[in-house]
């Protein structure tokens, strides 16, 4: 995979993690956690938009047309696939996933690709509170499957040890290679990953996961604008 279609799985997973956060913005424990979902989201969102704008800088821009049309296409976890059961997947993703995603574009802010450095820097600073409210709620306790399905894919989505992202690494684009991705995110969260074992001959490495299927019809109608154009007037061709 080049820079650029890691650039593109961070932001298709941070767009789907802003949307996922979102659907909990009145369904949280506390209002206190209602409004941090919804705050939440609305980084996530505006942080997919500004990764998006990066490609183009980065001289390849690997979305294709069938974006439109096919779930599968999108560069998104397992864990976003379908709306979140409980709150317990809330606060996995929170913790892990989110600060996972921080980790990576850590790496990438201190590569060498200076539209990188200089485009997501910000958003290190903006993730400081996602990271805080993650760990708060999993310092509280949660269910352990959750919590565990959240560190697997987020070890697999840093990839394989020899894999691209190593590559990268050694390139200088990225600061950071699998092993210390990993390290990284076990240090940030004060806690060691449990103990998983990765089949990495299914990984698949445009979309970082080793899971078939994709998000769920509803979510990727609202993400295309495909209910929009539905309940749209008609066109003057079509009333005539």
């Amino acid at each position: 995979m080049s820079l650029s279609g890691l650039v593109l799985s961070i932001a298709d997973n941070k767009q789907m993690l802003g949307l996922r956060y979102a659907e909990w913005a009145t369904r949280a424990p506390s209002l206190e956690a209602d409004i941090a979902a919804a705050a939440m989201g609305l980084d996530d969102l505006g942080h997919s938009r500004v990764l998006y704008g990066c490609l183009d800088p980065l001289g390849e821009d690997p979305r294709t047309a069938n974006r439109e049309t096919d779930p599968a296409s999108l560069s998104a976890l397992p864990y976003f696939d379908e709306p979140w059961s409980s709150w317990a997947h809330f606060v996995a993703a929170n913790a892990i996933l989110d600060t996972a995603f921080t980790v990576m574009v850590e790496a990438c802010v201190n590569g060498k690709v200076e539209v990188l450095r200089h485009r997501l820097r910000k958003m290190l600073t903006e993730e400081r509170y996602h990271f805080l409210h993650g760990r708060s709620w999993l310092r509280s306790g949660i269910e352990k499957g959750p919590l565990d399905e959240a560190w697997k894919q987020a070890i697999e989505w840093f990839g394989p040890p020899d894999g691209d992202t190593a590559g990268l690494h050694n390139e200088g684009k990225l600061s950071m290679g699998p092993v210390e991705l990993k390290a990284r995110l076990e240090e940030r969260v004060e806690t060691k990953a449990p103990a998983i074992r990765l089949d990495w001959n299914g990984w698949d490495p445009i979309r970082r996961r080793t899971r078939p299927g994709a998000v769920d019809d509803l979510t990727f109608g609202m993400l295309r604008g495909l209910e929009e154009k539905r309940f749209a007037p008609a066109t003057t061709e079509k009333q005539a």
